[in-house]
């Protein structure tokens, strides 16, 4: 039998609060049942929707808090008036080792303030990045920083580079996942002087990876690598303009399968294909960002996302426990490191 892994939760998190947050919780319990939660909220609220759920009560410590950051509370403002808030106590049992996984729906900035406070950045990492699975034709890929940082240097998109690759063999169990820069054109001359500089690393450094050099924006989706590396502002832009766009692909064909008897017919005809496509263009399949670079696990779900979606954020905790990711990361961390100093020195 598996061992126990404890989820702390942000009970009044995203759009939703508890009922997203607990329904959840309890399709993710029917997928993993060695899971225990510490859900931190109002508990009158919380225990209202437990009691709806008494497999998943039998199972859950409420942390009772009345402090609620707001979604459009700014990160220094979450700071100083969400110490002892429900994200805080998700996050700080983390940190006491009560728990392996903290995941919350709520505001990004105010997480990332919280958790890099809380947790604290691993040794040698400037800033921790947000990494989010990515659907391709192929199976899946991950994709950082999709948001934490407004550019980055290259000596951080590096750490990017080691900390997605340990992420991809966590959850994808390869031994050396296929790590690509996203860049403007695949040849050498393009991009910015940060982004040629981490390729020059990439190349010569040993690490349990291999590069595959630039990668294009239209190459994500192919599944061309295991590991897109993007810094935070172009990253959120794509990860947008993806979700976007399968949501604007996805109207153009429901208003052509409507638009006469025939095309009606037809579409009743290839239900089960649509039906398949319509899962895999599914946002809530891949919900959840992971934070990289911390002492230790934060998970980011959609803040306006079902229960479906953040069981899946929940089921992406879980899978990173399960894999001893911090580990990983920090021994890969320890190799680019030692020989970005190698360098310097000579």
């Amino acid at each position: 039998m598996l061992a126990a892994r404890t989820i702390a939760l942000d009970g009044m998190g995203g759009d939703f609060g508890p009922a997203v947050v607990l329904g959840g919780a309890a399709i993710s319990l029917e997928r993993h049942p060695n899971l225990d939660f510490i859900i931190a909220g109002r508990g009158a609220d919380i225990a209202a929707e437990l009691d709806k759920l008494p497999a998943l009560k039998a199972r859950t410590r409420i942390v009772e808090t009345d402090i609620v950051v707001a979604m459009n509370d700014k990160p220094s403002q979450a700071l100083r008036r969400g110490k002892g808030s429900s994200m805080w106590k998700a996050i700080e049992a983390v940190e006491r080792g009560e728990a392996h996984v903290a995941v919350s729906a709520g505001n990004t900035g105010a997480l990332m303030a919280m958790a890099k406070l809380i947790l604290r950045p691993m040794p040698g990492i400037e800033r921790p990045a947000i990494a989010a699975l990515w659907p391709t034709i192929k199976s899946e890929c991950i994709v950082l920083d999709v948001g934490a940082n407004i550019g980055a240097s290259a000596r951080q998109l590096g750490d990017f580079a080691v900390l997605g690759a340990a992420m991809a063999r966590a959850l994808f169990h390869l031994e050396r996942p296929t790590v690509g820069l996203l860049n403007v054109g695949v040849e050498e001359i393009k991009g910015v002087e940060e982004v040629r500089q981490a390729h020059a690393w990439l190349k010569e450094a040993k690490l349990p990876l291999t590069y595959k050099g630039f990668v294009e924006g239209h190459e994500i989706g192919q599944g061309v690598v295991d590991v897109v590396v993007v810094e935070g502002f172009a990253g959120n832009i794509a990860l947008k303009t993806a979700e976007g766009t399968a949501r604007q692909v996805g109207q153009y064909l429901k208003d052509a399968m409507m638009r006469s008897l025939s095309s009606r017919i037809g579409a009743f005809l290839a239900r089960d294909g649509f039906r398949v496509l319509k899962q895999k263009m599914d946002p809530r399949r891949v919900n959840g960002g992971t934070f990289l670079g911390l002492n230790g696990i934060a998970i980011k779900s959609h803040g306006g996302t079902d229960a479906l979606g953040f069981a899946s954020a929940i089921d992406l905790g879980y899978e990173m426990a399960e894999s001893d990711l911090l580990k990983r990361v920090a021994a890969d961390l320890g190799t680019f490191h030692d020989a970005l100093d190698s360098e310097d020195k000579t």
